[in-house]
């Protein structure tokens, strides 16, 4: 699912390449994907862009009439922006936005279709409606970020994921950032004392602003075709068995459902394997519990 550097490119490209056009038509593939019925998509119709902006992980178009457009990716959504009028693609194609200076596709991968779109007329709709709620983690104050984070007692990994608690934070880089703080992904939120929460704050706005500012120096004045939540210069996601850039020992996951927690025993645990739900309990006993037991 494309997180907040991710989500921020996009923003970023669309408001370069299309604030100011006006939306002609939207061609829909799928019914499923229009979640709203008032106002009607028709309503865009021959508006303006005047703004894009990211609402936690979605895309928001605003259009004159304070009317708007909102996108929410999910796991496998991509938008590819293309010439007048293109086609849409034959089976990930959900639905083509056509300018006056080009046409945004909406593609999504997969059989199950979980991207969505509403029309939204007013910001205190906008805002009711779709704004979850979570701090902003780029620029937060302290004093925030262990507001939020402490509202509650849950694992860090879910603290940070949770869109309530904060903005934009996914399952990539929340690994991402726990790393470079070094800290358990399952450790409690109330077991964090304040030299891990300073570390904790500090790592989650320098990871993300890193991130963001990387990706937008290697895209140019192009668009984002290949938006995707590995990257080789990932410390520990999707790095499962690699060598941990840090220390070396070799990169470990917890699997949950469809979801992966990859994170460096060496570096967060303290040695300790983490359990893993699927396999641990398979193999009890023969779990290993250490990295020496792994080796």
């Amino acid at each position: 699912m494309p997180e907040l550097p991710d989500v921020a490119v996009y923003v970023e490209s669309l408001d370069r390449h299309l604030r100011g056009a006006r939306l002609e038509r939207v061609r829909l593939r799928s019914p499923f994907l229009l979640r709203s019925v008032d106002p009607p998509l028709s309503a865009a119709e021959g508006l303006r862009v005047t703004a894009f902006r990211r609402l936690g992980k979605r895309i928001v178009f605003e259009l004159e009439d304070e009317l708007f457009l909102v996108l929410h990716l999910m796991i496998a959504g991509r938008l590819r922006l293309r010439n007048a009028a293109a086609a849409l693609p034959g089976r990930i194609g959900l639905a083509a936005f056509d300018f006056d200076r080009g046409t945004l596709l909406l593609t999504e991968a997969g059989s199950k279709k979980r991207a969505s779109l509403y029309v939204v007329r007013e910001e205190e709709a906008l805002r009711a409606q779709h704004d979850p709620g979570g701090l902003e983690p780029i620029g937060s104050r302290l004093a925030d970020f262990r507001e939020r984070l402490l509202d509650g007692n849950h694992t860090l990994k879910r603290a940070l994921t949770d869109p309530r608690k904060f903005s934009g934070i996914g399952n990539a880089y929340s690994d991402e950032v726990l790393h470079r703080a070094r800290l358990s992904p399952v450790m409690l939120t109330s077991r964090l004392d304040e030299e891990e929460m300073g570390r904790l704050h500090a790592a989650t706005g320098a990871v993300l602003r890193e991130w963001t500012e990387r990706l937008l120096a290697e895209l140019g004045d192009g668009f984002p075709e290949k938006v995707t939540a590995f990257h080789s210069e990932m410390a520990v996601h999707g790095r499962y068995g690699e060598p941990c850039p840090d220390c070396g020992a070799p990169v470990q996951r917890i699997v949950y459902a469809s979801r992966e927690t990859n994170y460096c025993a060496g570096c967060q645990t303290g040695g300790k394997l983490l359990a893993d739900r699927a396999l641990s309990r398979l193999l009890k006993k023969d779990w290993p519990r250490t990295l020496e037991e792994l080796e």
